[in-house]
């Protein structure tokens, strides 16, 4: 009897730690795979069309607020805002309108002269 018992709480605890190495191993694999699959998707979303129409369309808008501001610090701002979204962005791709990729270029010549 008291065999049976100290058998029945022994395949308790194996149950009860087979359990605890699977939700572990599953932490583990989480913790190690995560951070490569959400910079794929990361990837994968700023290839993407919607990504890039997007951030032509920002561009477009920040330019035309840049030309239509007189006031030479809204134009400051305007010009860094501009160039640090262009900054983390390829401009050389085909879908971004030739006349923004000069209007950045001369933004970024215009700040590099001032300093």
């Amino acid at each position: 009897m008291l065999k049976g018992i100290a058998a029945g709480v022994g395949v308790l605890i194996a149950i009860l730690a087979l359990g605890w190495v699977v939700t572990g191993n599953e932490f583990f694999l989480y913790k190690v795979f995560a951070p490569k699959t959400e910079q794929v998707r990361r990837g994968v979303f700023e290839q993407s069309r919607a990504f890039n129409e997007g951030m032509v369309r920002e561009l477009e808008n920040l330019r035309l607020q840049y030309l239509q501001v007189t006031d030479p610090d809204a134009k400051a701002v305007l010009a860094t805002t501009m160039l640090r979204r262009a900054a983390g962005y390829n401009l050389d791709d085909p879908i971004v309108p030739a006349d923004l990729r000069v209007f950045v270029a001369q933004l970024k010549r215009e700040r590099l002269g001032m300093r």
